[in-house]
């Protein structure tokens, strides 16, 4: 459906920390070298902090960035092309793509009401390709009501709630029937509930009706919980790319460890291997896991702990492999789970628990660490 092929954008006349343009000003690199696909009816997330590249991405999808070089294709249509061995250039305008976008501020047109805001898109096309008044009116209809927001069709686009304006923005980019859907932080706006709730409905929407969507965040729960494929991205690049579980469980460095959730992390050298399972040896003492990573004996390692990976009980199994003493040096209590920082000798590590188990600061415990479980990172 769609495919970014070494996709450039840079930036002039700021101080560049990587490649230089011409002999004399230096650029920063917005976007350097970025390639994914996406497959039709996929919900794929580009997640990372402020800066990493992700808006600027999804802007040049739009056509509201102009790149220094690469291939942007949807279907069989090429959007961009420019550089390389993709012959001669090609730049479609936004307004001739026939993306949906939605924005992270909604953009509604205060002065109309819910059903103008949706028609509008296909009232403004060209005579050749507008609708006729009825078909502008089913349409419409037909999207007001999978929106649920029918009942709202006559009111004022500003009276809305903002779960509903949220809806709404979502409807217009709808109606068009675009080939792709974008969506840049659409549920930033809205509070901590009702994120939590429309980040569901939206996943329901885009399975049901099959949308193939380009989805924008910097919100590692909000992309865990809605997307197919995740690009994780920092400085412009995309660092790792896969299925929500496959990131989260098998990071492939230190920043996407960090960067996706919490995780403990505790320098170590291979003590021993045989085939997939290895020993690490710690400061801390030995940790035993499974790991399918191309390492030999005597190599650095960082290891990844995620704190829901670990048991934490008052009671010792006896001689069991990964069992290690601490003691509880804070507690948190989250509603849903209870974090505990406990500290393994100079190092403290942060477990998260079922909220029936919680054990007051200074209580001395012990802590089960699953082997398969345990996550190897690059040094550095």
């Amino acid at each position: 459906m769609l495919n970014i092929e070494k996709l450039v954008k840079s930036f002039a006349g700021e101080k560049a920390r990587g490649r230089r343009r011409g002999d004399a000003q230096a650029a920063v690199f917005a976007v350097n070298d970025v390639s994914f696909e996406v497959k039709e009816g996929e919900l794929f997330t580009l997640l990372g902090p402020s800066g990493c590249g992700k808006t600027t991405t999804l802007r040049s999808i739009a056509g509201l960035e102009h790149p220094d070089s690469g291939r942007i294709t949807v279907g069989d249509r090429v959007m961009f092309q420019r550089g390389g061995d993709h012959g001669r250039s090609v730049n479609l305008p936004a307004n001739q793509r026939g993306l949906g976008m939605v924005f992270q501020s909604y953009a509604i047109w205060p002065h109309m009401s819910v059903f103008d805001n949706v028609a509008f898109p296909l009232q403004v096309r060209k005579r050749s390709e507008r609708p006729s008044k009825a078909q502008i009116t089913e349409r419409v209809d037909r999207v007001l009501e999978t929106m649920e927001l029918t009942p709202q069709a006559s009111r004022q686009a500003t009276k809305l709630s903002g779960g509903q304006q949220q809806r709404l923005a979502l409807a217009r980019a709808l109606v068009i029937e675009p080939p792709l859907l974008l969506l840049d932080e659409p549920l930033s706006n809205l509070d901590a509930k009702l994120r939590e709730s429309l980040r569901y409905e939206l996943k329901r929407l885009q399975r049901e009706l099959g949308i193939t969507a380009i989805y924008v965040t910097h919100d590692q729960i909000e992309a865990l919980a809605l997307s197919n494929k995740i690009a994780v991205m920092t400085a412009g690049e995309v660092v790792q790319l896969g299925k929500p579980r496959e990131v989260y469980e098998s990071p492939a460095n230190k920043f996407v460890a960090e960067f996706i959730g919490t995780s403990n992390f505790m320098p170590g050298t291979i003590g021993a291997r045989d085939a997939e399972h290895l020993t690490v040896e710690t400061a801390n003492g030995k940790l035993y896991l499974q790991s399918a990573a191309q390492l030999v004996v005597g190599d650095e390692v960082v290891v990844s702990i995620r704190p829901e990976a670990v048991e934490l009980s008052r009671t010792s199994l006896g001689a069991v492999k990964n069992e290690w003493s601490g003691k509880v040096v804070a507690r948190a209590f989250l509603g849903d789970a209870v974090d505990h920082v406990v500290a393994v000798g100079k190092q403290e590590l942060r477990v998260r628990v079922n909220p029936s188990v919680s054990i007051e600061p200074g209580s001395e415990v012990y802590l089960r660490l699953d082997p398969t479980k345990i996550s190897l990172v690059p040094v550095g």
